[in-house]
């Protein structure tokens, strides 16, 4: 079913509080990334947006053991939330509700495509510190490997089939030639592990030339991509280390240069304003990197900047 990109009639918040997808930093610990969504939801984000429903999924019980059948860390789990992830994104766009699915680890990202991909073809502009691009063809032999790493490569087809293959979806959610990655900061480190990327027709626009050439000219290349095939929508997944980790450090992997938190919000509203923008995730915000909540209230003001085009697309 094709989905008509002239007009939404309102927004859904969707609250997916999950960590499957990321390792440990220490023995015995679980990563807060879970926290996400209640926490910016307490601190204003919610209040902040004209909302026409919120949908909560359950929290999923994370593990560090090995599970069967697959060597991704959590996996069965991950399938099965990014099925409620899938039926949530859906149920939005059937009902014309631009979707905001906020985690939560990027694993979250394939679920909103699944159910997106529901609707259309899509394409995919990926707001990232890092390009996500682990897969079996460039990890080592590991006994486990987390999702929320893989993500990019999960959505044009590439890793464990678990997460390859969705209800309702082809296989891949998305071709590599529609798929944009901005913000990659470590791609020019000599021992970076994603090299094959390049070989890849994913367009990449690192954080060293984003930073360069200006955001109005990234956003001038982004959609001269997306131009390519004017008929199809796109989703933007944002991981919010794309901030520079003086202005987000609350991530489990802050790092230099990045945005600061105007650029970002210029940024989203570039991508926003487009009536083919079919929905937006948010992911890796960590509160207990937080704790006093400084962080959460300067991502729910940039949040909110970014996010302002909606309501001229939303219709009466």
């Amino acid at each position: 079913m094709g989905y008509p990109i002239e007009g939404i009639a309102g927004t859904t918040l969707i609250r997916a509080p999950s960590n499957l997808g990321l390792r440990p930093l220490r023995p015995g610990h679980e990563p807060g990334t879970w926290r996400g969504p209640q926490v910016l939801t307490e601190a204003g984000l919610a209040a902040r947006l004209a909302l026409a429903r919120i949908v909560d999924l359950a929290r999923p019980r994370y593990s560090t053991e090995p599970q069967p059948g697959t060597v991704l860390r959590n996996g069965p789990a991950i399938r099965r939330f990014n099925e409620q992830v899938a039926d949530a994104v859906d149920a939005a766009l059937r009902d014309r509700l631009f979707p905001i699915v906020v985690g939560g680890d990027c694993s979250i990202l394939i679920g909103a495509l699944a159910g997106a991909r529901r609707h259309s073809e899509l394409a995919l502009v990926h707001l990232d510190g890092h390009s996500d691009f682990r897969h079996p063809g460039n990890y080592e032999d590991f006994p486990l490997h987390s999702a929320a790493g893989m993500d990019l490569a999960l959505a044009v087809g590439l890793g464990d089939p678990l997460m390859l293959r969705w209800d309702g979806a082809p296989d891949p959610l998305v071709p590599a030639e529609r798929a944009i990655q901005i913000g990659e900061r470590e791609g020019r480190d000599p021992d970076w592990g994603w090299e094959d990327i390049a070989d890849t027709a994913i367009t990449r626009i690192d954080m060293f030339e984003l930073l360069e050439i200006g955001l109005p000219e990234g956003l001038r290349r982004s959609f001269a991509v997306l131009d390519r095939t004017p008929e199809i929508p796109f989703w933007v997944h944002l991981d919010v280390d794309i901030l520079d980790q003086a202005v987000m450090p609350a991530v489990d992997s802050p790092g230099s240069p990045g945005l600061d938190y105007d650029g970002l919000a210029q940024l989203l509203r570039g991508f926003l304003a487009s009536p083919r923008c079919l929905g937006l995730n948010v992911t890796i915000y960590d509160p207990d990197l937080d704790p006093e909540g400084e962080y959460a209230r300067g991502l729910i003001e940039m949040l909110v900047e970014g996010l302002a085009p909606l309501a001229e697309r939303r219709q009466g």
